[in-house]
């Protein structure tokens, strides 16, 4: 079998791209890297089953070769990142949903839509049931990814009713593991953090608010499962356990050990008050349900956390400590760090009110590099695991 994963360079795409792998399918990946990141797939680079294309799926989505499967997840899906890239989510959900809904009628494949719980709202139901029609605010803040990705179902439902394309869509609720980023604002990354940092962990509203929380694992797997049934309905996929925010957090501190203590802020516009889903389709037409406990999951992403986390204590920041953080980052086709190459041209260090700016300029092996942005994004990505840096901009020459 061969998949195409769309946004396979995030978080659950990565590791959606790594299962199949597994499994021993060939994998395409595509990702812009808006969100997504080059070290989530770095590992897979050299498995000859596996093949990244940097693509912009709201613009193209364009594979050569046969396509079995089109598993398309590329959007922001964190409320930090979809306010920060609002029209490019509606965007993901619209045009980016019809060019993997093309390419899946243009290569007679099987396209699975990964939608969210986010269509749902705020419910009014509870537990939340595929045939509930949610509550959702269409023009708030939340919108840009809610109504997107409710676009997004009714367009693929389209194209399995009158253009023929065998879909599948999954409606996941929260989830979490290892390969999260550490910044991007959703509940599990931010509390295990500040725990770890022994900071005041952040509770919106008085915590009474529940969610349900699934590890990757067991999401990646109940993915694979409804892409091999033949079920055409939306089908949920998280875990049916319910817990308070506040609850989660007090189980955070538990674990690790931390001295966080809890304080309290408003609770954002339009913050869902409950979210927990039926499974009960996903446990009688797919025979799934999660197997991985919240305590479990939690401790293997603790313990990712801890490896990943800025180390403090580093010193002061200088041009030969930035190079030679580089060394780290390694062209994907040569296997050569980008400072053996010698394609770091030029580094400058600006201190900032929260930490330092680091500009980096750097030229390519070749003027048509196929892999420009990942590279481009390797090595930001680097320079921003330094300690005491908060941004990294990196200028191309030629």
């Amino acid at each position: 079998m061969r998949a195409l994963v769309t946004g396979g360079a995030g978080f659950i795409g990565s590791h959606l791209c790594e299962f199949l792998l597994k499994n021993g399918w060939q994998v395409v990946c595509l990702d812009n890297f808006i969100t997504g990141r080059p070290s989530n797939v770095s590992q897979l680079q050299n498995n000859p089953g596996f093949m990244f294309t940097e693509q912009d799926a709201i613009k193209r989505v364009d594979v050569s070769g046969s396509v079995d499967y089109v598993f398309h997840l590329a959007s922001p899906a964190s409320p930090v990142d979809y306010l920060t890239f609002p029209v490019q989510t509606l965007e993901a959900g619209a045009m980016g949903t019809r060019n993997a809904l093309e390419l899946a009628k243009d290569k007679k494949a099987v396209l699975l839509l990964a939608s969210t719980s986010e269509v749902y709202g705020d419910p009014l139901v509870h537990p939340q049931k595929e045939e509930y029609w949610g509550n959702v605010n269409p023009v708030g803040l939340r919108s840009v990814y809610d109504e997107a990705k409710r676009f997004a179902e009714a367009l693929t439902t389209e194209y399995g009713r009158s253009q023929g394309v065998s879909i599948r869509i999954a409606r996941i609720f929260n989830t979490f593991g290892t390969r999260m980023r550490l910044n991007d604002g959703r509940v599990v990354p931010n509390f295990i953090y500040q725990a770890l940092n022994n900071e005041p962990i952040t509770v919106y509203g008085d915590g009474s608010q529940t969610r349900s929380f699934c590890y990757v694992d067991d999401l990646v797997q109940g993915l694979y499962k409804l892409a091999l049934s033949d079920f055409r309905e939306p089908v949920n996929l998280g875990n049916p356990v319910e817990m308070s925010v506040l609850n989660f957090a007090k189980l955070i501190i538990k674990i690790t050990g931390s001295r966080s203590e809890i304080i309290y802020r408003p609770l954002p516009a339009d913050d869902p008050r409950q979210r927990q889903p039926d499974i009960t389709k996903a446990k009688n037409i797919l025979q799934w349900e999660p197997k991985i406990g919240i305590e479990d999951g939690l401790a293997r992403t603790i313990a990712w956390f801890k490896m990943h986390m800025k180390p403090g204590g580093a010193g002061p920041l200088t041009k030969e400590s930035v190079i030679e953080a580089l060394r780290d980052v390694t062209d994907p086709e040569l296997g050569i760090s980008v400072v053996d190459l010698e394609l770091i041209k030029d580094v400058e260090i600006q201190k900032q009110e929260k930490g330092e700016l680091v500009k980096i300029k750097m030229t390519l092996t070749t003027p048509n590099c196929p892999l420009l942005g990942y590279m481009v994004q390797s090595v930001k990505e680097r320079i921003e695991g330094i300690p005491g840096v908060v941004s990294a901009d990196v200028e191309l020459i030629f």
